[in-house]
């Protein structure tokens, strides 16, 4: 499995240059790159202008590094995201879209129903808890380390301790 390389905010605006100052709001997305997904930071001001195409994104803050930090990402942003995901075929994104599974069934978003083989797939059912909907995700017989590196990472990319 190769690693993601995901950035933690870079402190300037992607498509103006600037710096962003802290306590500033931006909007920081996920775009495709060459082999994975890469996060780019970008002004309200330039975002609203420019519209950038990205792969999905969310409106944030610019740490104050004086400040003890703990941003919080709602768990509808998390479902977003794993919703967002849910026709991904590449290898990387499915055991990332796993892993988010894993984490939304600890924060009881997500709940295991049932599980079948398709295609020598393992495929999960899980009910969405508080809504009268199912979720298929493939399970990828992740190692341990390889679960704890993807939550690191995920938690890099939303800023956040999972």
């Amino acid at each position: 499995m190769a690693d993601w390389e995901i950035s933690k905010a870079a402190g300037h605006c992607c498509g103006t240059g600037k710096p962003l100052e802290p306590g500033q709001e931006y909007y920081a997305a996920l775009v495709e790159g060459e082999q994975n997904l890469e996060r780019r930071d970008f002004s309200t001001e330039y975002w609203e202008q420019a519209r950038p195409g990205v792969y999905c994104f969310w409106r944030t803050r610019m740490p104050d590094e004086t400040r003890k930090k703990r941003l919080l990402v709602s768990d509808e942003m998390l479902m977003a995201f794993f919703d967002r995901m849910a026709e991904e075929t590449d290898t990387e994104k499915v055991n990332f879209r796993f892993v988010l599974a894993l984490i939304l069934m600890r924060k009881r978003k997500l709940k295991y129903e049932s599980s079948q083989i398709r295609e020598e797939a393992e495929i999960w059912t899980l009910r969405v808890t508080g809504e009268d909907r199912f979720v298929n995700v493939i399970n990828p017989h992740l190692s341990e380390e390889q679960v704890d590196e993807l939550s690191g990472q995920m938690g890099q990319i939303l800023q956040v301790d999972l």
